[in-house]
């Protein structure tokens, strides 16, 4: 519950910029949506074993409460603080889950419904995905106007990039793990520049120049009004602009996809902690059912 989302966070600094930028960020927010779901499933596990050594609960299911409170007497803390962490984590994923579908909603506002790019008369320049069935992208005639041709093509392919790839959802699962479990943070930012750096490779193969994908990034972020986003951006955080345009200009040697198991198995082995947890919480109530 503590160890393993640090783990999965050092592995992942360690292996994700080795990997082609899609393939990283898969494996980056899988590994992290796991390990948040493990360590959720963890507290649940002694919230319940919290529950089940009140003598009430013990005796309206026909156990032995003390048989149950005896197996964590010497760490009484545990359950309790587990039960304030559970409801911390359950509240803090609801309420960004929230918080996603709203931004969709707002974002699907600008879409017409019908044509797959739409052109929004509006000077603030902006150009972002909106996922749905099929996607849009929207652009606005600000965002047009401040980029040649080719360099508003690029943006496009951008765009269209993170819709194939369905992008958005994992930094939803990134970004749940992330207020699931404090530790997990680096990772789901992480996240969120590996797929714009995916999109960016897609989009240089698209229009078949990365120094013309490089410039348009570039512009688009000088650009982009400081506003509430709304969806996926070619122009992304400030920060992490220069250094796509410099993958972009000059490729990283990548290694082998081999790299990537290293985070999903330690994702993995989590899961597998939180089997054996539930497995010795079972035991542990059938142990108080034969000793009441």
């Amino acid at each position: 519950m503590i160890v393993a989302p640090v783990l999965v966070s050092i592995a992942i600094r360690l292996t994700a910029d080795r990997l082609a930028p899609g393939r990283a960020a898969h494996a980056v927010a899988w590994s992290a949506g796991a390990t948040a779901a493990a360590s959720i499933a963890n507290l649940l596990v002694f919230t319940v074993k919290a529950v089940a050594q009140l003598p009430a609960v013990g005796a309206l299911f026909g156990w032995s409460a003390h048989t149950v409170y005896a197996d964590t007497e010497h760490v009484a803390w545990v359950p309790i603080l587990s039960v304030v962490l559970l409801t911390a984590s359950v509240v803090a994923v609801s309420v960004k889950a929230c918080r996603h579908r709203l931004v969709l909603a707002q974002a699907r506002r600008f879409t017409d419904g019908t044509a797959t790019v739409l052109m929004l008369p509006d000077d603030r320049p902006e150009a972002f995905a909106v996922p749905g069935r099929p996607g849009r992208i929207v652009v606005t005639t600000g965002m047009r106007e401040r980029l040649s041709a080719t360099q508003l093509d690029a943006v496009i392919a951008h765009e269209q990039a993170h819709l194939a790839a369905g992008h958005h959802r994992l930094v939803a699962i990134a970004d749940m793990a992330r207020v699931a479990h404090p530790a997990l943070w680096w990772v789901a930012r992480h996240v969120g520049f590996l797929v714009e750096r995916a999109a960016d490779e897609q989009a240089a193969q698209a229009v078949g120049s990365r120094r013309t994908v490089a410039h348009a990034i570039g512009r688009a972020a000088l650009a982009a009004t400081p506003a509430i986003r709304l969806g996926l951006h070619a122009a992304g955080r400030g920060g992490t602009v220069p250094q796509r345009v410099a993958s972009l200009l000059d490729p990283p040697r990548l290694g082998t996809s081999h790299w990537r198991l290293i985070p999903l198995l330690l994702a993995a082995s989590s899961l597998v902690w939180t089997i054996e947890a539930t497995v010795d919480l079972v035991e542990l109530i059938a142990k108080a059912g034969t000793g009441h």
